[in-house]
């Protein structure tokens, strides 16, 4: 340790240890803006899932982000980052198979947290394709 630092210096990058680079949605692939989510909630293009309810937002500036809504009915806070972060890589994992340019926000429910993956995946690609944002088979 050097002196007047209460922890030790940090290895180099490359020390020996192999990174593990996990692909996420970057800043400008999620709805940040409050504004935004009025916006989608005010067009009321939205289907309901059995683990989550889907929001369209078509808009000059959208771009197929994805906006992330748990309210406290899901659970308590580690309930609710749970969910949001299960649809977030349901999105993720399945972006490349939708179409158009609309942005979409997801709204968790309660039986997210206890659904397989599959099934959360499986909700997902319904309500796209009820959104018609899937292409036609």
């Amino acid at each position: 340790m050097q002196p007047g630092r209460d922890r030790p210096t940090a290895p180099p990058p490359d020390a020996g240890r192999a990174f593990c680079v996990r692909p996420t949605l970057g800043r400008k692939q999620r709805l940040r803006r409050t504004a935004a989510f009025d916006e989608a909630y005010a067009q009321n293009q939205r289907w309901h899932g059995r683990h989550m309810v889907l929001f369209r937002r078509a808009a000059p500036d959208a771009s197929c982000r994805l906006g992330v809504v748990a309210s406290r009915k899901v659970g308590n806070a580690v309930e609710r980052a749970r969910a949001k972060r299960r649809l977030r890589e349901a999105f993720r994992l399945n972006r490349h198979r939708l179409t158009g340019a609309d942005d979409i926000i997801l709204v968790a429910r309660r039986s997210i947290l206890a659904a397989p993956w599959p099934a959360v995946v499986e909700d997902l690609l319904a309500l796209a394709a009820k959104a018609n944002l899937l292409p036609p088979p």
